[in-house]
């Protein structure tokens, strides 16, 4: 395929930034932003470099919560209860959906990588948030009661980190959204909007971090193999790059005005997104724009797909 312009790189970079982080299923949008720009979705290297983009929206994330990331160092060298504490918390978190992932990569590639799939998830996950919202407001039953003291991120226990990771395990299914499902569970647990998301965010260091390093090694050792072009001899350097580095700035954006919006008005406003990118997404395939047997201009029609989740990190 043709190398990637960097003003497309620019794109995939602020798609993948702004939704990452925001519940709204970062799957969805670059479907989205890939079929509109007219980019080779059944290129491995697209597929590839959409996973490996995900490296700004770990940067994001390290670069504001520094301090949380230097406790849980300071946790490994026994200076730090809570930062080891949590560390030991996250890893909790992360394992279930690494495990599941895993054992059902390859059935997850088959059958839930198409945009049709992606498009049920989409609306599924505004379904779930309404109800999710209505919960933390107490009209439907008895809600949690909230401490006196907000509950930080550090009195997390391990049995709510894990059931935060099973819930994770929902966002395996393309188009769901991993921090739709652990920023609910961090409600569920007890967590205000803000602390449910910084644990989100927190959460998905070693998720995404998982994620690109594998899909990363798999390109990189593929093209050896091979002796095809890699991910970045493909695309260009230079374009992978600026994917990455407005990955980066969009995301750290993102977060900062997430945790802001989440504690004035909860997950209901991203819901309906999500009902209208819904909407979008079914005109588009109308329109013949999007096709859910494949990409327009190719024949024979394969199933269109984009390589969201090679391992558990999902949205």
């Amino acid at each position: 395929m043709d190398a990637l312009q960097i003003w497309q790189a620019v794109v995939l970079g602020i798609v993948e930034g702004v939704t990452e982080y925001l519940p709204i299923s970062s799957t969805g949008h670059l479907i989205l932003a890939a079929a509109l720009m007219k980019l080779d979705v059944e290129s491995q290297a697209v597929k590839d470099f959409e996973i490996v983009i995900q490296g700004g929206a770990i940067l994001a994330v390290l670069g504001l919560y520094y301090p949380a990331v230097i406790k849980m160092l300071r946790g490994v060298l026994g200076k730090d209860a809570q930062g080891l504490r949590l560390l030991l918390n996250l890893f909790i978190a992360f394992l279930p959906s690494a495990v599941v992932g895993l054992l059902l990569n390859k059935w997850i590639d088959r059958h839930l990588m198409g945009v049709f799939p992606v498009m049920v998830a989409v609306l599924l996950g505004a379904i779930y948030m309404l109800v999710v919202d209505l919960w933390s407001q107490g009209r439907l039953g008895k809600v949690r009661a909230w401490r006196a003291e907000p509950k930080s991120i550090y009195d997390v226990t391990p049995r709510e980190a894990l059931s935060i990771g099973l819930l994770q395990c929902f966002a395996l299914w393309p188009g769901t959204s991993r921090s739709m499902m652990t920023i609910s569970g961090g409600l569920f647990a007890g967590l205000r909007g803000r602390e449910a998301a910084q644990f989100s965010f927190l959460l998905g260091l070693p998720t995404l971090t998982a994620a690109t390093l594998y899909k990363l090694y798999k390109n990189l050792s593929h093209a050896k193999q091979t002796g095809t072009p890699n991910m970045f001899e493909a695309l260009g350097t230079g374009a992978c790059i600026v994917g990455i580095a407005v990955a980066a700035v969009s995301a750290a954006v993102a977060v900062k005005w997430l945790v802001g919006f989440l504690t004035r008005h909860g997950l209901s406003p991203f819901a309906w997104y999500r009902i209208v990118l819904f909407f979008v997404l079914v005109i588009l395939t109308w329109r013949g724009i999007l096709s859910l047997a494949g990409h327009p201009d190719t024949e024979p029609r394969k199933p269109q797909t984009i390589e969201k989740l090679d391992w558990p990190e999902n949205r």
